[in-house]
């Protein structure tokens, strides 16, 4: 009990920081904003709810040349000793940060609690009334600067009636700086922007003074006003070393070229095609300076591959006696531009084990317009267990090969070239071949791709799938495999997807993240969300096709194309989630989802690689992967039977960070997948309006999570809830009636799960 004391490390005469606590007796003004100003807090706890890290500490003895002890304390965390300066400091900061809300007036109180060698400290606000802004005067001498912000006063923060708050009055400063920055003002910056304010004694009222300072104000020069700058020549330098000086005499160069009246320097020979380099060209000569193209410019320029870095570096130039202008310069870095990969895969598929091994060649700038040629060659082997019959073999081999081609612009046939650069799109033709040889058939899957992707505003992405043609065939089949699992015309799913299929289909996916410029995930921006929404069609002109063309249906009443049936389908899925920061080692995070796939005209169902299913890492953790659902069926031992057309899912986490890299959660899950349609193999899978909420299930478990910075190892363990497989009875419990063998789950994968 000694060695575990939470004060085991605290000198006589000191104390153990337990707590710290902000109150406030004003709903406006929240604690947690006030947080941050706090500057000694107590040791950490795990789920905000214990110190384990202090008890760790405390868990080492007092002999430090012991490596138990040494190593017991770099794991754990020391004791936070309560300092008074410190707390005198933050009773100090949270004070100002109170008064800058408006709150003038405010008084701050901090009050200890001494419990043994413990003490918690509560910092107490109260805020009294605040200051308002009454009256708001502008004192701007430059008429040009005055006409700018008179044109764009309906943004502006500042109006009567307001908070005297100074954030709001910096935010103001900022606004101003950015839309002058768009005019032409390439120097101008916030600190020429000042306030003056004056209260009106015996009130709370506050007249305001926005004041803009002239350009020079020193006493060896006059005054002037802001000089607008307008772009005089524009150049780009293709051979920029990061390492060496901006200075342009420093620059390797001895070529050039003009193209459209824009000079390309470079090096011995030019690695780009100038159209590609004017066409991302945003500033051109004779325009007023503009910081939104100067930021465009660094986007376009970044989408290029072919290109490392990009720097874009402003020259003052004296053109006449009167006129300064600005000579803009594009400096580029060369990436390399051909690669080679090599991989090697262990694979474990329910407990079968294989190898799998790839390599593929990437050339970044294949015609010289920074297009991403990619090609890759794959094999793969696997021992299967547990086949039972005569099979011929017991072995998995496939082999596989892709190719594709990133254009870092829109292409398609008949559109201008304007049109094609104000889409900004990149455009990426796919082709992927795969061979699969496995004891109970062969088969061959084919495909072709044409898509573009866009992003807007670094928060929203957007893909549009043009056309996406797979073929699926089959040349062999087991007659063991045909006889236990296809002719007996019970699964729908086995018949349907074992047969020659071609899926021609269309789609488009939108993805917002409010964090921005991290589009891959939200949760490690704090206070962020995403949606994601996707659609997708298949066969419906070539539905179309064979209707307009009269031509006869096959055996199996399916139109086909070149004697080969084609699948038919709408489905849409969304998602959203979102990270609720608590403070900076605990938050939250949610998600929910949904789907629905819909086969209609020419199919029966929805080809397997489409359908949606439930259980593991990423769905209802309680369930291995593809174990659960649909509805209230139990499985049979096929997985191809737990799939389906319809989904619904949620979850929490309550997300902490550990020690070290370790972080840890809590979670709950919830969901399940359906059928549209009652099949005689999955009995109790349709979707029905009257019971799914009936057999949604749910999980809940603990996860710990290994964060190398660049991807996250996730272990997650999880315990059925509630089972949708039984209506009633202590087995529809787990909850209540747990059985660790029959109701847990292991997890292992890479990232979060949403």
């Amino acid at each position: 009990m000694a060695s575990c004391s939470a004060t085991k490390f605290v000198p006589d005469g000191s104390y153990l920081l337990d707590e710290v606590k902000i109150t406030t007796d004003n709903k406006s003004v929240k604690p947690s904003t006030l947080q941050p100003y706090v500057r000694q807090n107590p040791n950490s706890k795990w789920f905000n709810t214990v110190k384990t890290q202090l008890y760790v500490y405390n868990l080492s003895g007092r002999d430090s040349s012991k490596w138990m002890n040494r190593f017991m304390r770099k794991i754990g965390d020391a004791p936070v000793i309560y300092n008074e300066q410190e707390s005198d400091r933050s009773l100090q900061e949270i004070t100002k940060a109170v008064q800058n809300m408006g709150y003038m007036g405010a008084n701050v109180k901090q009050t200890n609690t001494y419990k043994k060698k413990k003490i918690k400290v509560n910092y107490e606000i109260e805020t009294g009334n605040p200051y308002i802004v009454s009256d708001i005067n502008y004192d701007i001498k430059d008429s040009k600067i005055a006409e700018y912000l008179v044109a764009d006063s309906a943004a502006s923060y500042l109006n009567n009636g307001m908070l005297f708050d100074i954030n709001v009055l910096d935010a103001e400063r900022q606004r101003v700086t950015d839309n002058l920055q768009r005019k032409g003002y390439y120097k101008f910056n916030k600190e020429y922007i000042s306030y003056t304010a004056d209260t009106i004694k015996g009130t709370n009222e506050v007249n305001l003074t926005f004041h803009l300072l002239p350009y020079e104000q020193n006493k060896d020069k006059e005054d002037k006003l802001h000089p607008q700058y307008r772009i005089n020549k524009v150049g780009f330098i293709t051979e920029y070393d990061v390492l060496q000086s901006s200075s342009l005499s420093s620059i390797d160069i001895n070529d050039s070229i003009n193209y459209k009246g824009i000079p390309i320097y470079f090096k011995d020979k030019l690695y780009l095609k100038p159209q590609l380099l004017v066409d991302n060209l945003r500033i051109q000569p004779g325009e007023l300076y503009d910081e939104r193209d100067v930021q465009r410019m660094y986007n376009y320029f970044g989408r290029l591959n072919a290109l490392k870095y990009t720097n874009i570096r402003f020259f003052e130039t004296q053109v006449n006696d009167s006129v300064t202008e600005l000579n803009c310069y594009i400096m580029l870095t060369k990436s390399k531009h051909k690669s080679i990969t090599f991989e090697v895969d262990g694979t474990n598929s329910a407990g079968d084990l294989g190898a799998a091994a790839s390599v593929s060649f990437q050339h970044r700038n294949l015609f010289k317009g920074s297009e991403t040629f990619m090609i890759k060659l794959r094999g793969a082997y696997e021992a299967i267990t547990g086949l039972q019959g005569d099979y011929n073999s017991n072995n998995y081999t496939e082999l596989g090969a892709e190719t594709n081609i990133n254009f870092p612009n829109f292409l398609f046939p008949f559109l201008s070239s304007d049109f094609k650069k104000r889409i900004r799109a990149t455009t990426e033709f796919g082709l992927q071949y795969n061979y699969q040889l496995r004891p109970e058939f062969s088969r061959t899957v084919a495909s072709a791709s044409w898509s573009y992707k866009w992003t807007h505003r670094q928060r929203v992405q957007h893909r549009f799938d043009l056309l996406d043609i797979g073929y699926l065939y089959l040349p062999w089949i087991s007659e063991k495999f045909k006889k236990d699992y296809i002719d007996k015309g019970q699964n729908h799913i086995f018949e349907y997807n074992y047969e020659n299929r071609l899926i021609a289909r269309m789609g488009y996916s939108y993805h917002f993240n409010s964090a921005g410029n991290n589009l891959s995930s939200n949760t490690t921006n704090p206070n962020s969300y995403s949606i994601r929404i996707n659609i997708e069609s298949a066969g419906n002109i070539l539905y179309a096709i064979s209707k307009a063309a009269k031509i006869r249906k096959n055996k199996n009443g399916e139109y086909t194309i070149l004697s080969i049936p084609y699948a038919q389908y709408m489905k849409g899925d969304f998602d959203f989630a979102q990270n609720i920061r608590i403070d900076d080692r605990n938050s939250i995070a949610y998600h929910f989802g949904a789907g629905i796939a819909v086969p209609y005209g020419n199919a029966r169902t929805i080809p397997f690689e489409k359908q949606y299913f439930a259980g593991g890492a990423n769905s209802v953790r309680g369930w291995s992967v593809r174990e659960l659902g649909p509805g209230s069926f139990p499985g049979d031992g096929n997985l191809l039977n737990q799939s389906g057309d319809i989904r619904l899912g949620a979850s929490v986490e309550y997300r902490s960070k550990l020690f070290w890299k370790l972080q840890g959660a809590l979670f709950i899950d919830a969901g399940n997948i359906w059928t549209i349609r009652e099949y005689e193999n999955q009995p109790g899978g349709e979707f029905k309006f009257n019971t799914f909420y009936k057999q949604i299930a749910l999980a809940y478990g603990l996860g710990i999570r290994f964060d190398l910075n660049f991807f996250i190892l996730r272990f997650d363990g999880g315990m059925k809830a509630l089972n949708p497989a039984y209506s009633w009875g202590r087995d529809r419990w787990p909850l209540i009636h747990p059985n660790f063998k029959r109701d847990f789950a292991f997890h292992f994968a890479v990232g979060y799960p949403f």
